[in-house]
């Protein structure tokens, strides 16, 4: 059977048929879009759950320029002009993605004078034994982990989980020889937007 239609002006032409070779891919093209649709769910994944949905400093941190990290924890300890912060984490643990604007507050305080190291502990190779300036070496198997080093690379600060901005701030402040937070300038945190705040006076 074939359909005949008339455009305007037009004499009338004939509508291909499902049983021509354009007509089967239309109908191949509809069935792949209605199964793709029917059968696909969207990817769920939030700042609450341990679903991976991509680099959680761009993400929920605001900050896509912490990873990777600009320089190596061994070029870092190399230079005696900063400390090292290391932050041990993964893209798929909700507590890593809600840490992540803390590890963004900190770089805004402190990322001209310290180094910013986010390890994906996916990319730590498993050995038995670490050097001192290898991230495994620091790395306790929680994430997320944070790990101040000093200017001259000891360890001055070790927090496992999510540490609050004030520790790992009273810590830079020790390293720094700044005042201590009792006697300094009080900053209280305001919403920036759903998922990032900042420190405000």
């Amino acid at each position: 059977m074939v359909f005949r239609c008339s455009r305007m002006g037009q004499p009338n032409q004939a509508l291909p048929r499902f049983g021509t070779s354009g007509g089967r891919c239309f109908l191949a093209l509809a069935l792949v879009l209605t199964c793709l649709l029917a059968f696909s769910s969207p990817v769920m994944a939030g700042l609450k759950d341990d679903n991976f949905d991509g680099n959680i400093y761009a993400l929920y941190g605001g900050n896509g320029s912490l990873v990777p990290p600009k320089v190596t924890l061994a070029e870092a300890l190399k230079r005696d002009d900063k400390p090292a912060l290391l932050v041990f984490y993964v893209d798929d643990s909700s507590d890593c993605k809600q840490y992540a604007t803390v590890v963004s507050q900190l770089q805004a305080y402190y990322g001209s004078v310290a180094d910013f190291l986010p390890v994906s502990v996916d990319t730590i190779p498993v050995k038995s034994v670490y050097s001192p300036s290898e991230p495994g070496y620091y790395y306790q198997g929680v994430v997320p982990q944070t790990v101040l080093l000093d200017q001259s690379g000891k360890l001055v600060f070790n927090g496992l989980g999510q540490v609050p901005f004030e520790q790992v701030d009273d810590a830079f402040r020790e390293v720094f020889n700044l005042l201590p937070r009792s006697v300094s300038l009080e900053l209280k945190q305001r919403p920036v937007n759903e998922l990032n705040t900042e420190l405000a006076p």
